[in-house]
């Protein structure tokens, strides 16, 4: 196999820079990486760093103002970097990184523009009545990174079903962020923000003021084993993307989607946990998720599943 030629030093340390932000901020994305070809890893840790970037944005303390002059800053180094104007001299290494692996992969970069949209209706404190009104959330904030990390995969060739790969790897997001909104349910409260849908609050008798004091007509376990059929409903059809893949890409998506599958495992056997405190997978436990994962034993499973 030839060798790539290596990086000029200037790429190589904007990526060093990327894989740096990856590893202190998501060991999961660590589990799931590691059998994919060192290109792959770098232009996916670009996509992680900026995503990592827009989030903090969204997430962090600024006032309002700001933090929507800092995503348009956002939103600007993408058109940089979609007109080519991100020299290796950059002196953002997230730019550069981006850049690189735009021209080594036909990323869908209009997706994290995308993102920075999701962002946004945090930073309105958008809330939601349906769940086609999170689902338009759910998409903008995950389903985005699943169809911009496709590009980097790339669909095995003479895959069945392949024109349907982004449709999956979009669904797939929304299942991992449906998860995430039911494993922050506490944190997200404490700092004033709910995001399962209205009417299913009310469904379940959980409306009142304080979610995390749900009174006594309330069935909060009721309302947190719906939200998990719809996740597994969502990570069953997400799964179809794992034959559509090559094996490696396949066993990569299958690590970190394994780990998320995992934790709704375990919020669907005791639903109050989300009361008490974010509920987390023991890093023992991570390690055999992925490693099935990475071995393909989760993914041949789960590609039954999805009828392939």
């Amino acid at each position: 196999m030839t060798k790539s030629p290596p990086l000029p030093p200037p790429v190589a340390a904007a990526y060093r820079y990327c894989e740096t932000v990856a590893a202190l901020n998501s060991r999961n994305f660590s589990y799931g990486v590691r059998l994919l070809p060192s290109g792959k890893v770098l232009a996916l840790t670009a996509v992680y760093a900026f995503s990592r970037r827009v989030d903090d944005i969204g997430d962090g303390g600024l006032d309002t103002d700001v933090k929507r002059e800092r995503l348009a800053g956002a939103r600007a180094l993408l058109d940089r970097v979609r007109a080519g104007a991100v020299t290796e001299d950059d002196t953002d290494p997230v730019a550069v990184a981006l850049a690189h692996a735009a021209g080594a992969y036909p990323l869908p970069l209009d997706a994290l523009d995308e993102l920075i949209d999701g962002v946004l209706m945090d930073v309105r404190g958008t809330t939601y009545e349906t769940w086609e009104d999170l689902r338009l959330y759910c998409r903008r904030v995950a389903g985005t990174i699943g169809r911009i990390s496709l590009g980097v995969f790339g669909v095995r060739p003479g895959a069945p079903d392949a024109d349907r790969a982004a449709e999956y790897a979009d669904t797939l997001g929304l299942a991992l962020q449906l998860t995430n909104i039911l494993r922050d349910i506490r944190e997200d409260a404490d700092n004033g923000r709910t995001y399962l849908p209205a009417e299913d609050l009310r469904k379940f008798a959980c409306a009142g003021p304080d979610l995390l004091a749900p009174g006594p007509e309330a069935d909060f376990a009721g309302l947190v084993r719906f939200e998990v059929v719809r996740a597994r409903e969502l990570f069953a059809e997400g799964f179809r993307l794992l034959p559509l893949l090559d094996r490696r890409s396949a066993s990569c998506v299958a690590a970190m989607a394994g780990i998320y599958h995992g934790l709704l495992d375990r919020i669907a056997r005791d639903p109050s946990a989300v009361l008490r405190g974010r509920v987390t997978l023991p890093a023992a436990r991570k390690a055999l998720v992925a490693a099935r994962g990475l071995t393909g034993v989760d993914a041949r499973p789960a590609a039954r599943r999805a009828g392939t």
